[in-house]
């Protein structure tokens, strides 16, 4: 198993660059059984723990409309995660790869996605099955699934054409 903070044999660090302010709000906090990354899934199961997803009374209002979907997606920002890796090697293997062809947490911005099921809504607090990330994570936005969402208006001639 990894330690925190290791650098394997083959991995490559870098120096991060000056950070860019892209506005970034953190809508809400997501509370899960686990407390270190040590413990915590490498992928979230649909059949795992009970998790609860505490709203901003703030974006409690944006709820609307969310319990007629099955599944969410769910980003949140992987706050205890190193951002400084550009290669990685995985423990199951340990051949290097580059950081974007892996779903590790390690990543210059560590964005966390979760497909999960929805079980219930309570006022600002929704109820799900499917993540993999530490008690106390920073919730970034909830999505209806992707496979599931309809849009509102059909395609429409040119919707498609690649700008030049």
């Amino acid at each position: 198993m990894v330690r925190e903070n290791e650098i394997r044999v083959g991995e490559k660090q870098c120096a991060l660059p000056e950070t860019d302010d892209a506005g970034l709000v953190f809508i809400g906090t997501i509370h899960t059984p686990w407390t270190s990354r040590m413990e915590t899934p490498r992928q979230g199961r649909q059949d795992g723990p009970v998790c609860r997803i505490d709203v901003l009374p703030l974006f409690a209002p944006a709820l609307a409309g969310l319990e007629h979907y099955a599944e969410v997606e769910v980003l949140y920002w992987l706050h205890q995660s190193r951002r400084d890796l550009l290669l990685q090697c995985p423990a199951n293997d340990g051949n290097p790869r580059g950081t974007f062809s892996l779903r590790s947490p390690v990543r210059p911005n560590p964005i966390g996605t979760s497909r999960c099921r929805l079980l219930r809504i309570e006022g600002a607090s929704i109820f799900v099955q499917g993540l993999d990330c530490l008690d106390g994570t920073p919730l970034i936005d909830i999505k209806p699934d992707r496979c599931a969402f309809t849009p509102i208006a059909p395609p429409q001639k040119g919707d498609f054409e690649v700008a030049e």
